[in-house]
């Protein structure tokens, strides 16, 4: 009587006072192992395992599970579960007397009980076993649970967070690791399988096989044990995998969820406060169109050594990424290279902005004539040679034909007036912010020579299209205020959209019918980087601007891909997805913006009525072949003629060092330029400039009053020689 006594009072001391959190404070409390990604629209457009530690997918509710798994799992695991009220004491004195007789015990752990166990790690059992004590408190744990929630409720619960097998956590994930299925559409013979597994998910295959048998036989299912162990072989015996149910942008939700997750595991609120949920600025449809364009088209040149392709689509207001395809996925061979962020050589990309500076520093107009002839550039590696995509030359020409056409040789002698120096600096003014000195570059930038990624890319041509203000992407709707700046005038702004907008001055090298012409405004510009190894399109509307780029993330060229044939038919027929219900509307031209009718020496290009920033406009309305129009009236092209870029200077030993002069020369200038070396002035350009050599690396630069460059130049002296 004393002991009686005695255990009793212990356990009334020893037992923990249980005040179970409520049903949906543990639904509230479930975290997945898996994020997801919803569109702007609320649609779920990727999901994405982001913790390791366990596979929990969605949390089902009970009336959306399988009846037959239901009806199983209760037969299996606590056959009175709706008649007790959290322990079962027939089944526990049952088990009491067979554990007598048994080597091996085993428990009556109801579903409530077990339930408890799983929500109260204290209550879990240490080497299989329970303590006296553990089991107490799991008994009085089970009975309050049972006082404030619902059978469904707990069963519910039960089935959301037990481990069937391995790492799979919840009938989520266990249905759909398993048997690639919902809970709702699991059958009698999975349902074995899963309630064979809720009392021991390590089991042996073979042991599951038998369980599931004579638990089969138990509830008089009429399902064989040749379809049972066919079933299990199958579904338990090899690796587990979860299908992905959406997953249509891969790149952005390792940006954003992963970020945001893992690790550590921190799983990210939206603002209706659901966990795991990140709201993009993707649009679902758009998404989904751009993948299929680019993989369709991918196909169709495949036979051309085509293989990798990029999409990138934004809104120009807001700067909002409404779809992100950085490529195929597994259908790549590389699903994991980024190619909109991925760094490719520019081709002929970063033209439009070269001359944007020249026609807002006012040394170019559209109307100015450049000289699209062979040239030869001296560099430290020797001559440099730029020549045209076609291997010819056109002869005199305007710069609106020079840049819709995308001459090289008229860019390289643009850049030449303008530095390549004061051009890096735009570009990084731009997002480019990855660029090495011009010393690296040299002309060669002037044609695309500079790595950049489509995302770069894409946020340029969006500048010129919010007329010269820049600002950043988004793929989310944040709060903060968004960082702006002015990249380009206005004016130098509408005028290279203007340009790139123009079909007729397009054809010298695109034809008039090509992939580059919409049936609304828009501006356009491909470029083909060396050896064709990268194929780009660029372009904008009112509303949207596209960038897609081609090419093989091996780096592999291609064969016979041009900006036509490669990114420009995927431009065009996303641009015309866009502008389905939309046909856009035309730019419209600054104040400072003005017309004139323009005729061109020589018949040079046809008579037109031309567009210039007010004041740049000629005089006599003519424009000749060895003159460009500049401040209201003619002269020569502003430019150093000596030294030569890339020129090395070596000091004579026999020749007094007073007497070893180099004169800086230059045309087309008068008492309105500076020369400065080195970033010092050494005179004014109206006069003659002699310096002595001394050893070192120099840039010359000629600029105006402004400080701006006008040409630049760098050049070597070396000691001497003896």
């Amino acid at each position: 009587m004393k002991t009686l006594t005695f255990i009793t009072a212990f356990f009334i001391i020893a037992s923990h006072a249980y005040a179970f959190t409520s049903f949906q404070e543990v639904k509230d409390s479930y975290k997945k192992s898996d994020a997801v990604l919803l569109d702007r629209h609320g649609k779920v457009i990727h999901e994405l395992r982001v913790d390791l530690k366990g596979r929990r997918l969605d949390w089902v509710k009970i009336k959306d599970i399988s009846p037959a798994l239901i009806k199983t799992v209760i037969h299996s695991e606590d056959r009175r579960f709706y008649e007790h009220h959290g322990v079962d004491w027939k089944a526990a004195g049952s088990s009491v007397i067979k554990n007598l007789f048994n080597k091996t015990p085993r428990g009556a752990s109801t579903i409530t009980m077990q339930l408890a166990s799983i929500l109260d790690k204290k209550l879990r059992a240490k080497n299989s076993k329970r303590t006296l004590y553990q089991k107490w408190n799991q008994i009085t744990a089970a009975k309050e649970i049972e006082k404030t929630w619902t059978k469904e409720e707990i069963f519910e619960a039960y089935l959301n967070l037990i481990t069937f097998k391995g790492e799979l956590q919840g009938i989520s994930s266990a249905s759909r690791g398993l048997f690639d299925k919902e809970p709702n559409g699991i059958d009698e013979t999975e349902s074995l399988l899963l309630a064979s597994l809720t009392r021991s998910p390590n089991a042996s295959v073979e042991s599951v096989m038998k369980k599931a048998c004579i638990l089969g036989s138990s509830l008089k299912a009429g399902v064989k044990c040749e379809d049972i162990n066919a079933l299990a072989q199958k579904t338990l015996a090899g690796v587990y995998s979860i299908r992905q149910r959406v997953a249509i942008a891969p790149h952005v939700a390792y940006k954003l969820l992963l970020k945001s997750h893992y690790p550590p595991f921190n799983s990210p609120i939206d603002k209706g406060g659901h966990r795991g949920v990140v709201v993009s600025t993707l649009d679902s449809a758009l998404q989904r169109f751009a993948f299929e364009t680019l993989k369709q088209h991918l196909m169709a040149v495949k036979r051309q050594n085509v293989n990798n392709g990029a999409v990138l689509i934004v809104n120009n207001k807001t700067g909002d990424i409404l779809a992100y395809v950085g490529g195929l996925g597994e259908e790549s061979g590389a699903r994991y290279v980024d190619g909109i962020k991925a760094k490719r050589q520019a081709g002929s990309t970063l033209k439009p902005f070269l001359y944007a500076i020249a026609f807002e520093k006012q040394i170019l107009t559209p109307a100015s004539i450049l000289s699209d002839s062979p040239l030869d550039v001296p560099t430290a590696l020797g001559i440099y040679k730029p020549e045209n995509y076609e291997n010819d030359f056109k002869g005199f020409v305007s710069a609106r034909t020079a840049l819709a056409s995308s001459l090289n040789i008229p860019a390289v002698k643009t850049l030449s007036l303008i530095g390549v120096e004061a051009f890096i600096q735009k570009l990084k003014l731009l997002g480019f912010n990855q660029l090495l000195s011009d010393d690296f570059y040299g002309l060669s930038i002037a044609l695309g020579s500079a790595d950049v990624s489509l995302y770069e890319l894409v946020n340029a041509y969006r500048t010129l299209a919010n007329k010269g203000v820049w600002s950043g992407l988004r793929f989310k709707f944040e709060k903060q205020k968004k960082e702006h700046r002015r990249a380009f005038s206005d004016e130098a702004a509408f005028l290279v959209s203007n340009i790139l907008s123009d079909r007729e001055a397009r054809s010298a090298t695109f034809n008039l019918e090509n992939p580059l012409s919409t049936k609304f405004w828009s501006a356009v510009k491909t470029g083909t980087s060396k050896d064709m190894q990268d194929n780009w399109c660029i372009g904008y509307s009112q509303k949207y601007t596209v960038g897609v780029w081609v090419g093989n993330f091996s780096g592999e060229p291609m064969w016979n891909v041009s900006g036509v044939t490669g990114a420009a038919p995927i431009w065009l027929e996303v641009m015309n997805y866009l502008h389905k219900n939309d046909h856009g509307a035309f730019q419209k031209a600054p104040e400072r913006i003005v017309t004139q009718k323009i005729k061109f020496e020589n018949n040079i290009e046809p008579d037109r009525i031309e567009w210039f920033i007010k004041g740049t406009e000629p005089m006599d309305s003519i424009a000749d072949s060895s003159h460009v129009i500049l401040k209201n009236r003619n002269v020569s092209i502003p430019r150093i003629i000596y030294p030569v870029d890339g020129t090395i200077i070596a000091v004579d030993p026999d020749i007094p060092e007073d007497r070893q002069l180099i004169f800086f020369e230059a045309e087309g200038v008068n008492n309105n330029f500076e020369w400065l070396l080195n970033k010092e002035k050494v005179g004014d350009s109206g006069s003659a400039v002699s310096w002595c050599p001394q050893k070192g690396r120099y840039r010359l630069s000629l600029v105006d009053k402004r400080k701006g460059v006008i040409d630049s130049i760098t050049f070597e002296v070396k000691g001497a020689v003896y």
